[in-house]
């Protein structure tokens, strides 16, 4: 990172409650003061309450991870699923239709605030509404690709995240050869569990579907958080929301496809996917930490990464996922 990124990054470590409600002002909101901090790593979001008025949500982009471009992309994506009567938390746009903004060295865009509770893992009601509901996600999804953000695959969440973990320093060195070795054969058998679900179609999904960026009402659900939206297969959206045993987790997928099937054909090869997408995550989950590490929100959120428990406890996790890749896929009973 050149000298200009790191001063871009440092400022955005210290963002402040001044510059975050200058921000908003700047769009002519009339901020009263309030200001809470929202849970979130990756960007800064925060909830600010306005006078006379419902309080919006701010993101502040984090800096050199996603191009204007690809930002751009996120927010018609999100305009598209509103535009279909897909509930999701589209970002405001302003009198010229902008809806991305910036403040001196800030990228920020403006969400309206919406409430609810996660769905609940176990509920297969719930399951089925969601598998309809992702399933119109993916009828828009699969409309057109993304030109400027990545692709879930082997290399963008495998090959790159065991690369950077390993130069990073962070893995102490007792564990480096243990870990490249288990990295290398987990990667061989990534690339066996797509060969053997074939000709996978890929799509603009949400990226990152767990039940913390799901807000269920009275109404049912919505989407919240299209930040990691890319191009990957449709069971990237459906496996994070399979919780439980083996069993349980069958049927809560024949929940989600009852659902999914009433408006779009669901690809079963792409069950081959699921442990497969599974260890990708882990992989990227901590090369990700070890990416912002820097930032002093990480250690302050993750202090228990820094230590030789984490990476023997990640080691024993991604073992667990060779097994895994080797069992058969989950069946559809529906």
């Amino acid at each position: 990172m050149n000298i200009v990124a790191n001063d871009e990054a440092l400022r955005y470590s210290e963002l402040g409650p001044d510059q975050i409600l200058d921000a908003v002002q700047s769009l002519g909101y009339c901020a009263d003061g309030r200001l809470l901090a929202m849970n979130s790593y990756e960007n800064r979001v925060y909830q600010v309450g306005l006078e006379d008025a419902e309080p919006l949500i701010v993101k502040f982009y984090r800096p050199h991870r996603w191009s204007d471009e690809a930002i751009a992309e996120e927010h018609e994506f999100a305009r598209e699923l509103a535009e279909a009567e897909i509930p999701v938390v589209a970002p405001l746009a302003d009198a010229d239709g902008r809806t991305l903004h910036r403040h001196g060295a800030f990228r920020f865009s403006l969400f309206p605030r919406a409430g609810g509770r996660a769905p609940e893992p176990d509920d297969l009601d719930q399951l089925e509404i969601l598998g309809r509901f992702l399933a119109r996600i993916h009828a828009v999804g699969a409309t057109r690709d993304f030109a400027h953000r990545p692709t879930l695959d082997v290399t963008t969440f495998g090959e790159e995240s065991y690369r950077f973990l390993l130069e990073s320093g962070m893995l102490p060195a007792e564990l480096e050869l243990p870990y490249r070795s288990l990295a290398e054969d987990l990667l061989q058998r990534i690339r066996w569990c797509y060969e053997r679900a074939g000709d996978v179609v890929l799509l603009r999904a949400h990226g990152d579907l767990h039940i913390g960026n799901i807000l269920w009402t009275d109404e049912g659900p919505h989407i919240v958080d299209l930040d990691d939206a890319r191009m990957a297969p449709a069971v990237q959206d459906l496996w994070m929301l399979l919780a439980g045993d083996r069993a349980e987790r069958t049927a809560g997928l024949d929940a989600l496809l009852s659902g999914y099937s009433d408006f779009r054909d669901f690809p079963p090869r792409e069950l081959h996917l699921v442990e497969a997408l599974r260890t990708l995550r882990l992989m990227h989950y901590y090369a990700w930490i070890a990416r912002r590490w820097s930032d002093p929100a990480f250690p302050r959120a993750f202090p228990w990464f820094a230590g030789r428990r984490a990476f023997e406890q990640h080691i024993l996790d991604l073992r667990e996922q060779a097994a895994l890749m080797d069992e058969e896929p989950l069946s559809i009973h529906v």
